[in-house]
C-alpha cells in the first residue's frame, strides 16, 4: 500500500531571505535577490558579467567560527537550512536509525578546491589545509546536515546539475515508502558565485549580462530575456509519513505525492527543443500521485530565462497539458531568487509547498513583454488558487538532459 508522504518543516537561506518565510514574503512582495557584486576580483578578472545573486544573509551573521572554518560555504548553507527546516518541524524525536538525509549540490565546494589550488601555487603543499577535501566533497552539505542531526538511516547526494534537488526529493519519497526511515530531510544547497564559474557560464552565454540594472534580469519568458542570474542559498524540507506526523501531532503543510525522473539524452547543456523526455517525466508524476492532468492547478517552472530553455519547457507543458495548460496558474520564481544551481529545486519546491499551503500563486516579475511563442497563463501578481483540491508541480532540469519533476496535493 502506498503511504501518505507529507511535509512537516522547510528551511532555506536564499538571495531574497534568511529563512524560508522570510524568502517567502520577500517572493509575495516582487523583491529581486540580484545584485552588482563588490567583491575585488570582479574587477581583477574583468568579468564580463559584474552582478549575481548573493545569499542576503551570509553564513558568517548565523554560524559559529569553527562552523565557518571546516565547512565550504555551499555546506554552511545547507546547515542553516537544515536547522531552520528541523526546528520547523517540532524537532521531531527520532531513533538516529530512523532518519535519513537526502541531498543535492549541482558543483558542490568549488570555493575550497579552487582555493586549494591558490594556496598550493602561491604558498607551497604544506599551506593546503588538512579539511580541503571534506570541505570540497560534494557530499559534504549533506553529511554536514547528517552529522548535526545525527541521521544514521542514511545519507545520499545527489549531483544532476540544476535537476538535483528535486531528485532528492523524490528519491526520500521513495526511502520513506521503502520504510528506510521514519523521518528523512531533503534538500540541496550550492555556493558557486566564483569568478570561475562566472567566466564559463558568461563564455557559454549562459548568463544574463545586464550588469547595468540586476534587478530586471532574470525575466522568464520575457521576450527582453538574456541568460539566468547565478544564485546561492540552500533549502530543505523534512519529510514523514502522515502517520508519523499525525501520532506526535505535527502540522502539516502538503503532501509530496512523488516525483518522476528522466533524461533527454540529447546534449550536454542544451535541452531538447520538443521536450518529449520533460514532458514524460510530468506525466509520470501526475500520474504516480493517482491524480488527473486536470487536477494541476499550478506549475512552479523551471524557467531560467534562457531563449531556449523557457521554450523548450513550454513545449514539455504544451505536450503534457494540451488545451488544458490555458487553465493552470504558471510562477517561475527564479525571477525572482536568480538560479541556485543543485538547490533550485529544493527552494523551488518549498515556494509550491507554500503555495498550496496558503492557496495563493506567488508573483513571477519583470515580465513586461511576453513572448508569443509562450503562450501560457503566467502570474504576475500574487493570486488566490481558490478552494478544494489543489495539485501543483516543480519542474527542473539539468545540464546533461536530466528532468525531474515533484508533484504536491493541498491539505
Amino acid at each position: 500500500m502506498t503511504k501518505k508522504i507529507v511535509i512537516t518543516g522547510i528551511g532555506a537561506t536564499t538571495p531574497i531571505g534568511g529563512t524560508a518565510r522570510d524568502s517567502w514574503k520577500a517572493l509575495l512582495a516582487g523583491e529581486s535577490g540580484a545584485r552588482t557584486l563588490e567583491q575585488e576580483w570582479v574587477e581583477k578578472y574583468d568579468l564580463p558579467v559584474t552582478f549575481a545573486a548573493s545569499a542576503k544573509v551570509q553564513p558568517a551573521d548565523v554560524l559559529e567560527r569553527h562552523e565557518l572554518k571546516r565547512l565550504d560555504p555551499s555546506s554552511q548553507f545547507a546547515l542553516i537550512a537544515g536547522r531552520e527546516a528541523w526546528a520547523d518541524a517540532g524537532a521531531p524525536e527520532v531513533a538516529p536509525e530512523r532518519l535519513a538525509i537526502d541531498w543535492a549540490t549541482g558543483i558542490g565546494g568549488v570555493w575550497t578546491l579552487l582555493d586549494a589550488w591558490d594556496t598550493l601555487r602561491d604558498r607551497g603543499p604544506r599551506r593546503v589545509l588538512p579539511m580541503t577535501v571534506p570541505m570540497l566533497m560534494p557530499n559534504g552539505p549533506g553529511a554536514a546536515v547528517g552529522m548535526d542531526l545525527h541521521a544514521r538511516a542514511g545519507i545520499r547526494t545527489v549531483v544532476s546539475a540544476c535537476a538535483s534537488s528535486t531528485e532528492s526529493l523524490v528519491n526520500a519519497w521513495e526511502h520513506l515508502q521503502d520504510g528506510v526511515a521514519d523521518v528523512v530531510i531533503a534538500g540541496g544547497s550550492e555556493a558557486a558565485i566564483h569568478p570561475v564559474t562566472i567566466a564559463s557560464f558568461s563564455s557559454m552565454q549562459a548568463l544574463s549580462r545586464r550588469n547595468d540594472d540586476p534587478a530586471i534580469a532574470s525575466r522568464p519568458y520575457d521576450l527582453g530575456r538574456d541568460g539566468f542570474v547565478m544564485g546561492e542559498g540552500a533549502a530543505a524540507l523534512v519529510l514523514e509519513t502522515e502517520e508519523h506526523a499525525k501520532a506526535r501531532g505535527a502540522r502539516i503543510y502538503a503532501e509530496l505525492l512523488g516525483g518522476a525522473i528522466t533524461s533527454d539524452a540529447y546534449h550536454i547543456t542544451a535541452p531538447d527543443p520538443e521536450g518529449s523526455a520533460a514532458a514524460r517525466a510530468m506525466k509520470a508524476a501526475i500520474a504516480g500521485a493517482g491524480a488527473s492532468l486536470s487536477d494541476v492547478r499550478h506549475v512552479n517552472a523551471h524557467a531560467t530565462s534562457t531563449p531556449v530553455g523557457d521554450i523548450a519547457e513550454y513545449n514539455a507543458l504544451r505536450r503534457v497539458f494540451g488545451d488544458g495548460l490555458d487553465d493552470i496558474a504558471v510562477t517561475a520564481t527564479k525571477a525572482s531568487t536568480g538560479h541556485l544551481l543543485g538547490g533550485a529545486g529544493a527552494i523551488e519546491s518549498i515556494f509550491t509547498v507554500l503555495a498550496l499551503h496558503e492557496r495563493t500563486a506567488p508573483p513571477t516579475i519583470n515580465l513586461d513583454d511576453q513572448d508569443p511563442e509562450i503562450p501560457l497563463d503566467v502570474v504576475t501578481t500574487p493570486r488566490p488558487l481558490g478552494e478544494g483540491d489543489l495539485i501543483a508541480i516543480s519542474n527542473s532540469f539539468g545540464f546533461g538532459g536530466h528532468n525531474a519533476v515533484a508533484a504536491f496535493r493541498a491539505v
